[in-house]
């Protein structure tokens, strides 16, 4: 099993330069005040695509070689890589086949397809997703998975990378960085850039609650599964188990992972709308929910937030801000 390192997540920044936005680092005096600490958002919600999910694709497709992109592309997604992986092969010019849960959020589905990928749709209980994009794999396309996998976790890693930069350049020494956690991709790669440049830093995972498969496997020292049978408005974080190079790269970094409910998700949603202006769907808005847990020391501290997407369709975005 191969693991990416600091390397390769610089490797991955070099090959994502002038394609990606450098998300900034921004923060409200209101939140700053209530959770008495200074919170510094990153918004992949600006990011290209709409998420974070372009720089892991983007950086996978471009370690392909170009025999291998010929063959063309397939994944499987609820939205946020499907879109990365859409717009990453638009780019190169392959062929890309996406396999979608028929609950996918109707944006990302049709975001998909306006960037020329074909969908093909899977129900999210019933089917093995691998099973869904076998025999495309069986014909030659090449599988580029939504988190374990070196260059992915390497690419999503790049934003750890910049948010060190940026929290340097403001002058803070961040004493958490809390991060929203499906697979496990992008804690894990964000954890690798944020270890190296300050080693006590420490690294929180939030997961939807009955979705704590990273945090219940990291008390238990080995991966395991969801039980069946739980929904969460987080469709973005919703996995059967951690991958294994991330849970194994997560267990040496993570701090711990947070579990929050669809009720404190939706709060939080509210608040990024009101307070930072910006429209974050459920499962990127997971990072500012845990900061009302109670289980992360804030008082004094200086603690960055990743924001990790923003496609959610417009009638549910209304329905949970109305709701507020």
């Amino acid at each position: 099993m191969i693991s990416p390192g600091i390397a390769d997540i610089r490797s991955a920044a070099v090959r994502l330069s002038g394609l990606i936005v450098e998300t900034p680092l921004i923060e409200s005096p209101e939140l700053n005040k209530r959770f008495g600490a200074r919170i510094l958002f990153k918004p992949e919600t600006l990011q290209r695509t709409g998420s974070f999910k372009f720089r892991g694709a983007y950086n996978k497709l471009s370690s392909l070689s170009a025999e291998e992109r010929s063959r063309g592309v397939v994944a499987f997604s609820s939205g946020n890589h499907a879109q990365g992986v859409a717009a990453s092969a638009a780019m190169f010019g392959v062929r890309a086949v996406i396999a979608m849960p028929t609950d996918a959020p109707a944006m990302k589905v049709g975001n998909v397809r306006k960037m020329g990928a074909e969908v093909i749709t899977f129900d999210r209980v019933r089917d093995d997703r691998t099973a869904v994009v076998r025999s495309y794999v069986e014909k030659g396309m090449v599988l580029v998975p939504p988190y374990d996998d070196p260059a992915i976790i390497a690419g999503q890693g790049t934003i750890g990378l910049e948010l060190m930069a940026q929290a340097k350049a403001l002058g803070v020494s961040l004493d958490a960085v809390v991060i929203p956690c499906g697979g496990g991709g992008l804690s894990c790669g964000i954890s690798i850039a944020v270890k190296d440049a300050s080693p006590g830093t420490a690294v929180w995972a939030v997961e939807p609650e009955h979705f704590d498969d990273t945090g219940r496997s990291l008390i238990k020292g080995a991966r395991v599964s969801n039980e069946p049978g739980h929904v969460s408005i987080c469709d973005a974080l919703l996995v059967a188990e951690p991958g294994a190079i991330t849970f194994e790269i997560n267990r040496k970094n993570l701090a711990g992972a947070i579990a929050v409910s669809d009720r404190a998700v939706a709060q939080a949603m509210r608040d990024a709308m009101a307070y930072l202006k910006l429209v974050v769907e459920p499962g990127g808005c997971v990072g500012l929910a845990a900061l009302s847990s109670g289980e992360i020391d804030l008082a004094g501290k200086y603690i960055a937030v990743v924001l990790s997407g923003g496609n959610v369709d417009f009638s549910t975005y209304a329905e949970i801000i109305a709701a507020g």
